[in-house]
């Protein structure tokens, strides 16, 4: 049974979800020195927890999503973002697993982040709330699986940033683990991308409605910086293949050139359209933060710059996948992981799959994705006993 105490939020909160506050008795402590508590954490689920608590999937989300991973978002109407993956039929099938995904720390979706009310002033944080990290982010998780009295998890699973977390999940707490499925993410966050991520964070910081961070005081945003940064970030989640296929050099609702600076090309609208939607449903300062977090991930760097050391005798069962396509977190990356696995005997397999599709494969139909996952949880579920 699941605590009877958690509350369905309101819908300034966490919409058509759970919400739940953590850390009165027991703070989080902060990798910045910071401690929170309380604080509430936002969150979905699907399927039925059984009798001995064996069958949890904690799913952690990418820096644009959030806990609707396999329902309509409240906001947009859309489908939840991971859909094709999660339901009945699925890999992440809820009539036999118990999927948890929680909206991360510094979200804008319900989960404590930069828009909350600090209690303290009684305003919005704004950049007055502490900077996190990937590593914190797992800690609220474990604390709301605590909460809902799970002590272990059959699989942590996630791409790109939620490979992060998927990976944070498995050093820290590799007792807790049985599988872990990290999908299209690396160990460290390479230059290239802490580049791109701080174009997006200064086209933010450069628009005049941001107000260094107090914009809600103002009853604005800086729509056109988000847009910016989400324009930006988006071209690097798609591959060149990809971009010529879908777009090439095709003419948007025109036969000739207009001679200035419309959308003469259907990728400039597609880019303009992808700015404009992600403003509708999500925070600009959260973008900042959780930028950041993705940042400041190396797990090597815990470890004495040894990445093996992070998983040390590990018992995690591993499935690591990357895309071939994929030159934000390029396959090359995700062999390190690999190979510091193979280094403590771990458990470990790896798929690169072939694709055009590039980063945002991993979101996308993608027939060997899902026949990877279906044949390594089938697998891994009669090693554990699940039906």
């Amino acid at each position: 049974m699941l605590p009877s105490h958690r509350t369905r939020a309101d819908t300034q909160g966490a919409p058509e979800g759970f919400a739940v506050e953590l850390g009165r008795d027991a703070p989080l402590k902060l990798d910045c020195g910071v401690t929170l508590g309380p604080f509430t954490v936002a969150y979905q689920t699907y399927g039925t927890l059984n009798a001995d608590k064996s069958n949890t999937v904690l799913v952690c989300h990418a820096l644009s999503g959030d806990q609707h991973v396999a329902s309509a978002h409240p906001i947009t109407g859309k489908p939840g973002w991971w859909h094709i993956l999660v339901g009945p039929g699925r890999p992440l099938d809820p009539s036999r697993y118990f999927i948890v995904c929680a909206n991360v720390l510094g979200g804008c979706m319900g989960t404590i982040g930069p828009s909350s009310v600090n209690p303290e002033t009684g305003k919005p944080y704004g950049l007055g709330f502490p900077v996190i990290t990937i590593a914190d982010m797992v800690r609220a998780q474990a604390m709301l699986l605590d909460y809902l009295g799970i002590a272990n998890v059959f699989c942590v699973i996630g791409g790109s940033m939620g490979g992060m977390q998927t990976l944070q999940w498995a050093a820290m707490y590799p007792e807790r683990v049985f599988t872990a499925i990290p999908i299209a993410c690396a160990a460290r966050h390479s230059a290239q991308n802490i580049a791109f991520h701080e174009v997006g964070r200064q086209a933010i910081m450069a628009d005049p409605e941001w107000r260094g961070g107090e914009y809600s005081l103002h009853d604005t945003t800086p729509r056109a910086g988000l847009a910016v940064a989400r324009m930006a970030a988006h071209i690097t989640y798609l591959s060149e293949a990809a971009l010529r296929r879908k777009f090439g050099r095709k003419l948007q609702n025109r036969s000739a050139f207009t001679y200035g600076f419309d959308a003469d090309f259907e990728v400039e609208s597609y880019l303009r359209h992808q700015g404009i939607t992600f403003v509708e449903r999500f925070d600009a300062n959260s973008y900042l933060y959780i930028t950041r977090a993705m940042d400041y991930f190396d797990m090597a760097a815990e470890h004495g710059g040894v990445l093996a050391k992070a998983f040390g005798n590990t018992r995690v069962r591993f499935c690591l996948v990357s895309f071939t396509s994929d030159w934000l977190f390029p396959t090359s990356e995700m062999r390190e992981i690999v190979h510091s696995l193979n280094a403590v005997a771990a458990d470990v397999s790896f798929v690169e799959i072939e694709t055009d599709k590039g980063h945002d494969a991993f979101l996308l139909d993608e027939p060997e994705l899902h026949a990877t996952l279906g044949g390594f949880l089938n697998a891994a579920a009669e090693k554990r006993g699940l039906a």
